[in-house]
């Protein structure tokens, strides 16, 4: 019964929903290998949220801005997928049939955003605030920072630790903007420009500016 809930054509968005969320789980896991940040360039994608327009509003409900990106798009395709099959089952239980594919489909829709609703506002409140990515990106371009996590050579990229202009802590993926420097963990940098998804840095010329 089971592995006929799984295999059978009508369920097939919820399969690929979880083929998904294995298959973000193991970019991202690359990603960590190579000093790459999926989950950053994801949040890169997306518009600056102020709250003045009706979008704003949509973002924010569903703590977009608040919460890294990808970790919604997962909350949101787990229960697409668990609400799709228990429909389904559930269907055909009843009805002694599955419901259509696109009428099942749209209608878990509605349950994988309330999962990001709820789980999203749980998420939201264990993050630290002041690590949260609530400032434009080019505001940071001319901020001091210290590297983090590895060493940052060109073409390879080291996690750096700045504060903006309200305290607030950001991790960003730096590279030196010289070719032949190197930034070893605890190095004093200074961010100079926003190259794709990552920041390049020079050292600090003022390191009491810290």
């Amino acid at each position: 019964m089971i592995t006929a809930l799984f295999t059978a054509p009508e369920t097939w968005p919820f399969g690929v929903a979880f083929a998904l969320i294995v298959g973000i789980a193991l970019i991202e896991g690359l990603g960590m290998l190579v000093s790459l940040s999926p989950s950053n360039w994801l949040d890169d994608l997306l518009p600056d949220i102020d709250g003045d327009t009706g979008l704003d509003r949509v973002l924010g409900w569903l703590y977009i801005g608040k919460v890294p990106s990808l970790v919604l798009l997962v909350l949101f395709l787990t229960g697409y997928a668990i609400f799709g099959y228990s429909l389904q089952k559930v269907a055909n239980g009843l009805l002694g049939g599955y419901l259509p594919v696109w009428i099942a489909g749209l209608v878990a829709v509605a349950p994988g955003m309330a999962t990001v609703r709820s789980l999203g506002a749980l998420i939201a409140h264990i993050i630290p605030r002041d690590e949260t990515s609530a400032v434009s990106e080019m505001s940071l371009i001319g901020r001091p920072g210290v590297v983090s996590a590895g060493a940052a050579r060109r073409g390879l990229a080291a996690q750096a630790r700045v504060r903006d202009t309200h305290g607030r802590t950001h991790y960003l993926m730096v590279e030196p903007d010289l070719d032949d420097e190197v930034f070893d963990e605890g190095a004093q940098i200074l961010i100079v420009r926003k190259i794709g998804a990552f920041y390049r840095c020079i050292a600090n010329p003022h390191p009491g500016l810290m």
